[in-house]
Formats: structure tokens, sequence, C-alpha cells
């Protein structure tokens, strides 16, 4: 990313919220966007996200946080102001380190948001993931879906930049062509975070306070809690409490999940490359793709 002055922002969130700026500081994370928390003349605090990339797309985040709001009880941050380079939001209290009182609460928030059901599959217009482009449309069929909008779109575009090898997408294209084997249809389609893990949640004490960098769609809750597990991010009484509220099928963690989890080891390639690669590799080869 090409550094901006942080004078500079200064000026522009001062321009766009109608207040001075007294100061701005740098948060944790930004691997798409630089991150500030930024204090106004007035004493509020806002969150700042710039994206100095080429094709910046930060008003899709706000679509999001927005779609969130508006359809969810989900506790996203209001956005203040957007523009496909700037994003400034509320600022909200919290933290991403969990006591098992705050994943249990996450669970439950997490429970109400997938009874949020949608006509089809995917989403009115497209979304991102991370510094990604996600294809959406609607969908009679989730594994079409999955098949079309997920799996092969990803690999296609890992093998298109050079950051997966060709035969290796081959052996994603080949499990794509089988998928029936593997999963199955939801009752209704979910709305879904789409880009949960530990990192995009807050909490303060017992409670959630903040969900953020969402990538939405409607589409099958068990894709959302595979990629919680693939990472770790949150713990048994996370799964416990989700389990009392909507019990899994007790082949989703044998069967499915390894699946489901190819969707984010794939955005992980196409934005990092390095051992995602080898991990995607394991996968398919657990999965009889070898």
């Amino acid at each position: 990313m090409t550094p901006i002055p942080i004078s500079s922002i200064q000026a522009r969130v001062a321009q766009v919220c109608g207040r001075d700026v007294r100061h701005m500081s740098p948060l944790h994370g930004g691997c798409v966007s630089r991150v500030y928390r930024a204090l106004l003349g007035d004493g509020q605090q806002v969150v700042v996200k710039v994206d100095p990339g080429d094709e910046p797309a930060l008003q899709v985040e706000a679509y999001m946080l927005d779609y969130l709001a508006r359809h969810s009880r989900l506790p996203v941050p209001r956005v203040h102001h957007a523009e496909p380079d700037l994003l400034v939001m509320e600022h909200l209290p919290g933290e991403s380190r969990f006591t098992p009182q705050a994943e249990i609460h996450l669970a439950e928030l997490l429970a109400e948001l997938h009874r949020i059901q949608g006509a089809a599959f995917g989403l009115e217009r497209d979304t991102r993931i991370g510094r990604l482009p996600q294809p959406n449309g609607w969908w009679r069929s989730w594994v079409e879906f999955f098949r079309e909008q997920r799996l092969r779109f990803l690999a296609r575009l890992a093998v298109e930049r050079g950051q997966m090898p060709g035969p290796l997408g081959a052996r994603v294209e080949r499990l794509a062509d089988e998928l029936e084997r593997w999963l199955v249809e939801p009752e209704a389609p979910a709305l879904l975070h789409g880009d949960l893990w530990s990192q995009n949640v807050l909490a303060l004490g017992d409670r959630i306070t903040g969900v953020v960098d969402p990538a939405i769609y409607y589409g099958h809750p068990e894709v959302e809690l595979a990629y919680v597990a693939l990472f770790h991010s949150f713990g048994p009484a996370f799964f416990r409490r989700y389990q009392e509220l909507r019990p899994l099928p007790p082949d989703f963690f044998q069967v499915r999940m390894p699946v489901y989890n190819l969707y984010p080891l794939l955005s992980h390639v196409c934005h990092f490359g390095g051992s995602y690669v080898a991990q995607v590799e394991r996968t398919l080869a657990r999965l009889g793709y070898g």
C-alpha cells in the first residue's frame, strides 16, 4: 500500500465529519485497509478506514454493515460516511478477547442471525471478502451456488494470479463436480456474516460489543460454523451454546466441515499464498482428491 500522510487523512475526516480532528492513532489489523481511531473536536471517537489500493471498495463494506444493521440485531458499527477509499464509522468498545460467557453470547447472536431467512441463496449484489470480489446473485440451489460462486470462482482466481498451481486448481474442480456427494441443501437460506473469526469480533467483559468486517450473503449456516472451527476462533462454550439453540447434524464436523473450509482457505491463498496452498492440498487429500 502507498503510505498516505496522516495529516491528509485527518483533514479529509474533518471535512466529511464537519468537525476538527484532535488526534488519530492506528488500530490493530488492516490487511486490506489502514485503520485508525480518530478523536473529533466534540469528544466523539470514530473509526476511520483508508484504502490506498488501485481498486478501493470500502463503500461495499458500508453497504454490508448497513444491511446487517437493517436486517439483524448483530451489534455492527453505524456508518457515518463511505466512499470507495474512505470509511468513517462508529467506534465500538471492546477487544478480541473472550470469556466463556462472551462466547456464549456470541453463539446466541449468531444463532439469531442464522434464523433470518432469504428467498434464495446469494445476495442482491456482489460483495467483498477482504480485498477479493465475492460474487453473489440469486440461486435456487445452495450446492450450485457454493460450487460456482465460491469454490470454482476462487480456485480459478488463485490459478490465474499464479498463487496456486494449475494441477491443484484442477483437484478443486474435481471436488466441485461431485459436490452433491458432500453437501446438503439447508431448510432455507440463512443470513451469514461471512467472515466470522476472532479478530472481527469485539467483547467487553462477558458481552459481545461489536462484530465488524462482514462478507454477507444468504447461505447454509454450516459454512459459517466451519470457518469458526478452522482457525479455532471460539471454543467449546461457543459450540455448546450454538448447538443448544440450533443443533448440528452429527456428520457435519467429519464430512462437510472440510469441504466448507476450502472457501476460506482459497481466500487466504489469494490474499497471502504461502502455507495456505499446502492446507488446501491437505484438505483435498483428506477428502480423497489426491
